[in-house]
């Protein structure tokens, strides 16, 4: 269980903070100290426990620092950037910064980072990266442009993994945001887009990010309040290629999506992160710690003079500005266990304790993360559980998995789900797929609560599964109605029987309008439907014919005196879409399903004469829409096609004639599709007239190798 304690005032000196805050907090080479940075000339070094500075640096009246000073671990010195391209170093003993050692750069940098066991980082603002001492070996050698124009860096952090250094950092562009990831001991640099997912309006406030054996887990504060999590694999499986993640949801409205002052996030160890945000549209801002593992808060603390929207952490300590003051609140951080994180724990904390560490370290072993007390008999515990986990054989990703979902949550199962996939493939993985697909059902039968749609889904994108392979698959989101899932199976699996096709009709046709817009599905097959929506009349039609038909000819007489007598709502309904949007593309999923025309016409039979209607007067609205262009095709990425269109006509015509021809509201549409026939048969029969005429002139063109080199001919058509 976390807890914050009483916060305390870091120096009664006012900082200059200028409207986004300070420039950074950052370590020093003692672990009590930290240099602070303000965002105009001065840098000053801070002992926490003390609460006040122990030195204090500005440049000089007119250059203003443009990135935080940082510590050179390796050095015990302090390196900063001033006007973006100009960069200091000194040491404690140094008072004037216009004294001290200084270098000129070609090109502007972001940041400088440093972490203990290497030499610092230098990243600039065109991505590429470069260690100091090379660096400073050659200031104005040439620096290379990583990231494509208009590409803004938002956020990096350093890491240590396996002994070598991993740098990730994140750009936007035009609201499309990527990760970086360089690995020092390769020189491997992979570039990743970031999928939003459903709320691809949003935009990303704060990163945040931890890392373990095999993922980097970078999390995101977004617009709506929400924090999404996405897995980085530390080792890419095509460095070359750039590859594409997606977010998943983490927690779910931790701040108001309408702060006005910004919001911050960080992580302070693998089970709990700090937000800085308001909870609540009209509330002060809060700092509050949350459990990530068992998605629960665990303590908060109202900050009534605001902040930066900027937080840091080290240690003990989180550091932010409230008001205009740098005030630091310590922080405790047990074990995470379901019990403390529901405050539930029965036993009381001994005030020795001493907190737990913020990552595991997987380097030292004094660094296990486990949060022990310091006592000769915890190391022994640690010892044995070492020695006993040293001896038990590693069991594969795929094993593990299989066991996850027999027994976890469904947040742990998308979680490794999730990192599964994002391993290299395996020989296997086909077979791993099928089983873990086959459990996840077998216990959805077995528990109707249990329903983990979002593992489904990913699973169902590997492009691995197949009707055949899962058929419980689709029968059990007939059962829920996830539209969704359906829409996906019906785009993935090539094997669907008939029966399980005419099913998801019945559902997607059935389905209330309110319903569908609480759902998230694929709207790659429709067009834009700004001009013809509900209520929305479509272009007119012209007077002149295109492709041989026209809505309003006028050659049935008996037709005519109908469509004479037509009030104003029915010349609507033919030329407006009669359903919405995101109904239009489940019914799309069914038009490029594929399909055996003996098989599928009993089944068509079963659908209530209404949902029929309604269907055909789409299909009906799909064939205007081709007929308004030569190339007799619809807008969109992957529309139906118009001979989909067509069959689609046919069968439900064949399998329901009888009964819709005795509907009072569908003999319009009858009308209209009867027209549509006749006028096709007039453009075949005008088509047929001009075959001889044709196969002439293919006759004359095959006499041409008799001709000369240069010829004049008449040709008459009658």
């Amino acid at each position: 269980m976390a807890a914050l304690e009483e916060e305390f005032t870091l120096s009664s000196v006012v900082l200059s903070a200028g409207p986004e805050g300070l420039l950074g907090v950052e370590q020093s080479d003692k672990t009590d100290q930290f240099l602070v940075t303000d965002s105009g000339r001065t840098v000053i070094l801070y002992k926490v426990s003390d609460q006040k500075p122990l030195g204090s640096w500005s440049v000089k009246q007119g250059q203003v620092i443009t990135c935080p000073a940082v510590c050179n671990f390796q050095t015990r010195e302090y390196i900063v950037v001033h006007d973006n391209k100009v960069l200091r170093i000194w040491n404690n003993e140094d008072v004037n910064l216009d004294k001290v050692f200084k270098a000129t750069l070609s090109a502007e940098v972001y940041r400088i980072l440093s972490v203990q066991g290497t030499e610092p980082l230098v990243l600039f603002k065109e991505g590429a990266v470069r260690g100091l001492e090379a660096l400073l070996a050659d200031p104005q050698q040439k620096i290379e442009t990583v990231i494509s124009d208009e590409e803004v860096i938002k956020w990096t952090k350093f890491f240590i993994v396996f002994r070598h250094p991993v740098l990730i950092f994140i750009t936007e562009k035009h609201g499309n945001y990527f990760a970086y990831v360089q690995m020092f001991n390769s020189r491997i640099l992979t570039k990743y887009t970031l999928l939003l997912g459903q709320d691809e309006n949003s935009v990303i406030e704060s990163f945040t990010a931890s890392v373990d054996r095999k993922f980097i887990s970078l999390m995101s504060l977004s617009s709506d309040g929400c924090i999404y999590e996405t897995l980085i694999p530390i080792r890419p499986t095509d460095p070359e290629k750039n590859q594409t993640l997606v977010r998943s949801l983490l927690l779910k409205a931790v701040v108001s999506g309408n702060t006005r002052n910004g919001v911050a996030l960080t992580a302070l160890d693998q089970d709990h992160i700090a937000v800085l945000g308001s909870p609540q549209a009209a509330s002060k801002e809060c700092l509050s710690v949350w459990n990530i593992k068992f998605q629960t808060l665990q303590t908060s603390k109202e900050l009534p003079q605001g902040t930066s929207g900027q937080l840091w952490y080290y240690g003990e300590n989180l550091f932010m500005l409230h008001g205009k003051s740098l005030t630091v609140i310590p922080y405790k951080c047990e074990v995470s266990s379901l019990a403390g994180a529901l405050g539930k724990l029965k036993y009381g904390q001994d005030p020795g304790t001493h907190v737990m560490p913020r990552f595991v370290n997987w380097e030292t072993p004094q660094g296990c993360g486990l949060g022990f007390q310091n006592s000769e008999q915890s190391r022994r515990i640690l010892r044995r559980r070492k020695i006993e986990v040293s001896l038990q054989p590693e069991v594969p990703p795929s094993k593990q998995l299989l066991s996850t979902i027999m027994e976890d949550s469904e947040k742990h199962i998308e979680v490794e789900v999730r990192k599964f996939l994002a391993l290299k493939q395996t020989p296997d993985f086909h077979t791993v797929i099928g089983d873990t697909v086959t459990g996840l059902l077998e216990r959805c039968k077995a528990e109707p609560s249990f329903y983990p749609r979002n593992c489904l889904v990913q699973l169902i994108q590997t492009h691995v599964l197949s009707y055949s392979l899962c058929p419980d698959l689709m029968e059990i989101a007939l059962i829920k109605k996830d539209v969704q899932l359906l829409q996906l199976c019906l785009q993935q699996f090539p094997d669907i029987p008939e029966s399980v096709t005419c099913a998801c009709l019945k559902i997607f046709l059935s389905i209330g309008d309110d319903s569908l817009q609480e759902t998230d599905v694929s709207m790659e097959s429709v067009f834009d439907y700004s001009n013809s929506v509900h209520d929305e009349k479509m272009e007119e039609q012209t007077e002149i014919l295109q492709n041989g038909f026209n809505p309003e000819e006028d050659k049935c007489s008996n037709c005519d005196q109908e469509l004479n007598k037509k009030p104003q709502d029915e010349t609507k309904e033919s030329t407006s879409c009669p359903v919405v949007p995101k109904r239009a593309a489940l019914l799309n999923a069914i038009l490029h399903s594929a399909y055996s025309e003996t098989f599928l016409l009993p089944h068509l039979k079963d659908i209530p004469a209404q949902h029929i209607t309604l269907f055909l007067k789409y299909l009906y609205f799909l064939y205007l829409k081709c007929s308004e262009n030569a190339t007799m095709t619809l807008p969109g990425i992957h529309p139906p096609t118009l001979n989909q269109i067509m069959d689609w006509i046919c069968l439900l015509l064949d399998a329901n004639f009888t009964v819709v021809v005795m509907m009072p509201e569908a003999k319009r549409l009858l009308i209209n599709l009867y027209k549509l026939v006749k006028s096709q048969i007039s453009v075949y029969s005008e088509l047929n007239k001009i075959e001889v005429s044709f196969r002439e002139l293919q006759k004359l063109n095959q006499e041409k190798n008799n001709r000369g080199l240069y010829s004049i001919e008449v040709l008459e058509l009658f």
